[in-house]
């Protein structure tokens, strides 16, 4: 069964071939119906709108329909349901599952229980593949993938977006720049198995260090909702922001990517820039999303 819980669950060919789908369905100017008469299950346990309104958009430009939840308290889980009898019982309704949930693993566990294909749309702080797709799609529009300088910049203990993409990229040979408020750091077991397969990762307190070697720069949001506490969170709220200031001489083909919401880390004087590419990036969930769905569903 075609399950994309990580994407460490693919390789560097099945990623590929994922993203020259997207670019073939990008460029064709009519509707697919390849997935007429399929269902899409869309279920939302933390806010989305990008990732739900995405998936349900690629679905109809496929020719399908989606039914979902977009909280526990909309579902039977309200009432002390579990996650996996949920998934057994919605695999009944449905061809494919997109789940989104504030556990790590919730989307592994899932995919145990489900008689039909799960996507993972993010799990805690775990993992979000589709997102790390469209970003590797939306770099591929500017650049070649190999051997190219990234920097992660914001809250990388939490941002599952960071995660994800910091495997994807080891794949392609990247060089990583990692610049984090103390705390939230790049976990230590992902940076460790990185290295071991021979990424190289360079850790930074300021990105005004490095900006002017960059071809991308991926900034995140801190993730407030996954903190312990408020106290914790206020410690390093607005801890670094990018302007147009700080975008001064930097490389030609820079280009910056969030995977949005954004609250104050990106000065709004940056949208008018060439570099500025998040607005893009968000576009190109549609066309990614409808490769992930043709794959999983045949």
């Amino acid at each position: 069964m075609n399950h994309i819980i990580s994407i460490r669950d693919l390789s560097r060919t099945e990623i590929d071939q994922l993203i020259d789908e997207a670019s073939r369905i990008d460029s064709s100017v009519s509707f697919d119906q390849s997935l007429k008469g399929k269902i899409l299950a869309l279920l939302f346990f933390e806010p989305s709108t990008r990732t739900r309104m995405s998936f349900e958009a690629a679905m109809a430009r496929l020719g399908g329909t989606s039914i979902g939840l977009d909280s526990v308290e909309a579902s039977s889980m309200a009432k002390g349901e579990t996650l996996a009898d949920t998934i057994r019982v919605v695999s009944g309704y449905a061809d494919t599952i997109v789940l989104r949930h504030p556990k790590e693993g919730a989307a592994r566990l899932a995919s145990e229980f489900a008689s039909v294909p799960v996507i993972n749309a993010g799990d805690g702080a775990g993992q979000h593949p589709s997102q790390t797709l469209l970003d590797l799609y939306t770099i591929r529009q500017s650049m070649p993938l190999e051997g190219i300088s990234v920097g992660l910049l914001g809250d990388l203990r939490y941002g599952r977006t960071a995660h994800s993409l910091a495997y994807a990229l080891s794949l392609y040979g990247a060089t990583l720049h990692t610049i984090s408020p103390k705390g939230l750091e790049l976990p230590t077991s992902i940076a460790d198995e990185l290295r071991e397969k021979g990424t190289e990762i360079v850790e930074h307190r300021d990105v005004s260090e490095i900006i002017g070697t960059l071809d991308v720069l991926y900034v995140t949001r801190i993730q407030r909702e996954r903190f312990p506490d408020s106290a914790s969170y206020f410690k390093v709220a607005s801890s670094y922001r990018v302007t147009p200031d700080l975008l001064t001489g930097v490389r030609e083909r820079l280009i910056v990517l969030h995977p949005l919401p954004r609250l104050d880390e990106i000065d709004p004087g940056v949208d008018q820039l060439p570099y500025a590419r998040y607005f893009e990036q968000s576009r190109n969930g549609i066309p990614v999303r409808m490769a992930m769905l043709r794959k999983v569903m045949g």
